[in-house]
């Protein structure tokens, strides 16, 4: 049988990901989540200035405030992570999907591939109109706004398309590992927003060791303007970056495993 080339096969998963209803509302679910939360919460963030404490806007980060919406939209990528694989186990096309393209490694690689480009562009989009449309609102006399010539508003904004990203990966990993829908996104919710609440029920000393590794605080350290005060302690930037790509290269590395071992 003639070697089917990668680009070939990302070619067929890309196919696969455009001719899916489900794929296009998905990201309109990102989109409108990511700008829409992000917009309401800066106008009301706006009307709420005047009455905030002196604490507060010493405080006041107007970047994170704009992209808020991305911690609504991570529940959407991670969804679109994991149907990306767990359709197939499902519907049982992963065995004709592995008939034409025998080997399972270059098919993890390009479906793996296309998610992440789809989603990047997506988020990234998403994130940038966020941010500008919340700075728009939020424009007025006294009130703090961001700038994109800034270089730690952009790295912000950034890592916030790339959150994003990683969050719809880190439901592909999920879903290698589980290989059924329903399972992998209560996993994924209960990662994102049960890991959290159980975490905040912990004495502070074990809350705030923690806290800091869960990907939503990780998120937020990514979006956050520098030396930002928080009610619990952050990573930086880039090391909570480093830490998000290690959950995924981890989760995708035993999907990956068990994937070449399994029966489909």
């Amino acid at each position: 049988m003639p070697r089917v080339s990668i680009m070939s096969v990302i070619r067929s998963e890309f196919l696969k990901l455009r001719t899916l209803r489900s794929t296009w509302l998905s990201f309109a679910i990102t989109a409108a989540l990511t700008i829409g939360f992000g917009a309401l919460i800066s106008y009301l963030t706006k009307m709420q200035f005047p009455k905030m404490s002196f604490i507060e806007k010493a405080t006041f980060d107007p970047i994170a405030i704009s992209l808020v919406g991305t911690l609504f939209a991570q529940f959407a990528v991670g969804v679109i992570g994991a149907l990306m694989i767990t359709s197939e186990f499902v519907s049982g096309s992963i065995r004709t999907t592995l008939a034409a393209v025998p080997s399972r490694m270059r098919v993890l690689v390009a479906k793996a591939a296309v998610l992440k480009f789809s989603v990047l562009i997506v988020g990234l989009a998403s994130a940038f109109a966020a941010f500008l449309l919340g700075q728009l609102i939020m424009s007025g006399p006294g009130i703090p706004t961001a700038t994109l010539a800034d270089a730690n508003t952009l790295r912000a904004v950034l890592l916030a398309g790339l959150y994003l990203m990683l969050l719809s990966l880190l439901g592909f990993g999920l879903g290698l590992i589980i290989r059924q829908t329903a399972g992998t996104i209560s996993a994924f919710v209960s990662i994102l927003l049960v890991l959290p609440l159980i975490t905040f029920l912990l004495p502070a000393a074990w809350r705030d060791a923690i806290a800091k590794f869960l990907p939503s605080s990780l998120g937020r350290s990514m979006m956050s303007a520098p030396g930002s005060i928080t009610d619990i302690p952050l990573f930086g930037p880039w090391v909570a970056t480093g830490v998000l790509v290690g959950y995924v290269v981890l989760l995708i590395g035993i999907g990956a495993f068990l994937f070449e071992r399994r029966d489909v």
